[in-house]
This record gives C-alpha cells, structure tokens and sequence, in this order.
C-alpha cells in the first residue's frame, strides 16, 4: 500500500493549486449556501470542536469556522495544507492545519465533537483504518459526518461512455490533461474501495464499529450540487453517531 499511497500524494501535490482554484469559486457560489444548510441538519448546537479529514484546500474547514466552530483540518498532502491556510486566511477566519495521514491520527482518544469529510474515503488504501481512527478521536455522542462518492463507479462509467468531466467542475477538474486524468483512473481502480458497494458497505462498517444512528443519504448530491453531480458516481452522504 506504501507505493499507491506515494502515488496518491504526488498526484494531489500536482493538483493542489488547481483545486484550489475551483474550491475559492465555490465557497462564493450558492452551493456553499447550500452546503451550510446540510451540514446544520446533522451538526449538534454550539461551537463544536471539528475534524475536517482530507480537508484538501480547506474548503469545510473555511465554511466551518466562519460558523462559529473550532476547526482543525487535516491532509497528507502539504502542497493542500499551504493552500488551505491561505485560503483561510484571504477569507478571514480561524483554523487550524496540519500534514497529517487520515488513517494514523495523531490526537488523543475523544478529541473532537465532529468529525467531517468530503471525498477523501475513496482515496485511501485503508478505509477500514480510518473509520476507527476516526471514531476513536470522537467523544461519545459525537457525530460523524462523510460525504463521498463511488468514484470508480465514475471512471468505470466514462470509460464505457467517454464522458468527461468540464473543466472548472465543483470536482476539481481545472487543469486537468489527459496524463493527469489517467492517472487519476489508475488510483481510483486501484483502491479496494472502489469495488464497494457503496454506501451501504460504509454503514455496515460503521455499524460494526459500535456507531448508533448509523445510516446514509443519497439525495444529497442532487440537492446540493444538482446538475453538476455526477451521473455515474452521484455524491452521498454517510452519517453515524458513537
């Protein structure tokens, strides 16, 4: 798993500015507005102390914190952590950022109030490990909030229809070559995740782990990212309580 991970990291740390790019379009477009709303049916009241795992180019942390919650943002990648402080920076809020592996966290037990993610579980070789390290970091009664996507169920989908994703796409895609989207292929193949049934597979895990109130939703893509999710890979969201 070492080399697909080194694989992971030097595609992210290529991508890094270009993604950020589309995620400072993003937090000005009505998504974010609609992203706020989903996150403040799951997220209990008050300032919570959050995870954002895989937070990328700091996009959750940034519209996190500018909630009223303290926030730590997490992501193996330091090429997306210089960005995210960036970002949260030309925007003016508070968070914290840190080079770290989401499936070997470095927090004591019972840390967070929340733990949140989004598309990150369908670029790690361990899944399985980063479940419970998640859940091991959040307090009793604390919610675990994942959003993602059956990505090689997307790449397996455009291959049969050769489809591609716009350039600019709330995924990401500005910048994008023919080289960087086949390598993107490649990792998304080569994870077991992505022969999951999925996200019922997350839920049967989760539940296992001790989670109540374990369940998932596949309606959010549609109504947060309407036509621009994805057809063959539509985003949805797995929630648990522990």
């Amino acid at each position: 798993m070492e080399e697909l991970e080194k694989k992971v990291l030097n595609y992210w740390t290529v991508r890094a500015h270009d993604f950020s790019v589309v995620r400072r379009n993003e937090i000005h477009d009505e998504i974010s507005t609609r992203w706020r709303s989903e996150l403040l049916k799951h997220l209990p009241e008050g300032g919570l102390r959050i995870l954002d795992a895989g937070t990328g180019t700091g996009y959750f942390a940034a519209l996190l914190a500018a909630m009223g919650h303290e926030v730590t943002g997490i992501d193996l990648t330091p090429a997306m952590i210089d960005e995210a402080k960036s970002f949260a920076r030309d925007l003016g809020v508070s968070a914290h950022f840190e080079v770290m592996d989401a499936q070997a966290l470095r927090y004591p037990d019972e840390s967070f109030d929340a733990v949140v993610t989004r598309n990150l579980t369908w670029t790690l070789p361990e899944p399985e490990r980063a479940y419970s390290e998640w859940l091991r970091v959040l307090r009793r009664g604390g919610v675990l909030l994942n959003f993602d996507a059956s990505y090689g169920d997307n790449v397996r989908g455009n291959e049969k229809n050769a489809a591609r994703l716009p350039q600019g796409s709330v995924y990401g895609h500005c910048g994008m070559t023919p080289e960087l989207e086949s390598e993107n292929a490649q990792i998304t193949l080569a994870m077991p995740i992505s022969e999951k049934q999925r996200p019922e597979w997350d839920a049967r895990l989760l539940k296992a782990l001790g989670c109540t109130d374990c369940g998932f939703d596949k309606g959010v893509g549609t109504r947060i990212l309407g036509e621009r999710d994805l057809k063959d890979a539509p985003l949805f969201l797995i929630h648990a309580k522990k």
